[in-house]
């Protein structure tokens, strides 16, 4: 049977009303930004990936477009995520390989619309980053509790936790996040596995505003089960 609010403590109430909040936000206008990708496995080793973050503005929504070409490889991704506040995302990727791959091509090859949730898992250009945690999937999970009010990283925060009913092997079982107060912006979060060990640490950086909106110039993703290191870093001038 659904959960009804009646049911619900006034901390899943308020953690409810604070996600959909969140998801509510959107661009002012659509916006290209480029950028690299840089990745350090467990060993190691780095590898730099060109990218560009799009955002398109619609009447009723809005999407969310991450490319990433391997400059050595050929390799290259494309993920498309339709924001819609009231309803779970919707995704769309692509993977090719070709020696003259460009972002030009990406702009013009279609997507294969994702039909599985385990599919948003599979990460981004072999990076840290998935398709869900690039669409902030886990603020579209059913339960969100608020914890406490809190200073964190120089922010006032209220700290919400996510949880996921049915994780699966390779997700997420809960996701701690830190909202700003002001900005409702994530200051950092924390990803737990389906055992409920931490698994990754992501924090924005460099949060600027450009053109009347706030844009983050990096994203920084940390796999702290593997020691492998993912930060996107965006030109805003551009």
């Amino acid at each position: 049977m659904a959960e009804t609010t009646n049911t619900l403590s006034d901390a899943e109430i308020q953690g409810r009303a604070l996600a959909q909040k969140i998801l509510t936000q959107q661009p002012i206008e659509g916006f290209t930004n480029p950028g690299v990708l840089k990745f350090k496995d467990a060993t190691g080793k780095s590898r730099n990936i060109s990218v560009r973050f799009i955002a398109k503005i619609r009447p009723t929504n809005w999407v969310s477009i991450f490319q990433g070409i391997n400059t050595e490889t050929r390799e290259a991704d494309k993920l498309a995520v339709v924001h819609e506040p009231s309803l779970t995302n919707r995704y769309a990727v692509v993977h090719v390989c070709s020696p003259d791959t460009t972002f030009a091509q990406l702009d013009l090859w279609g997507m294969q619309p994702v039909a599985e949730a385990e599919e948003t898992l599979v990460p981004f250009c072999g990076s840290d980053f998935s398709a869900a945690d690039l669409g902030l999937e886990f603020f579209h999970w059913p339960q969100q509790k608020v914890l406490k009010k809190e200073v964190h990283r120089s922010c006032g925060c209220t700290v919400l936790e996510s949880t996921n009913p049915n994780p699966s092997t390779n997700g997420y079982s809960r996701v701690i996040s830190w909202i700003d107060t002001e900005s409702l912006g994530i200051v950092e979060a924390y990803a737990y596995d389906s055992k409920n060990k931490l698994l990754k640490d992501f924090y924005p950086k460099d949060i600027k505003k450009v053109n009347g909106q706030w844009q983050v110039q990096t994203l920084v993703m940390e796999n702290v089960q593997t020691g492998s290191r993912s930060r996107l870093e965006f030109d805003l001038k551009k």
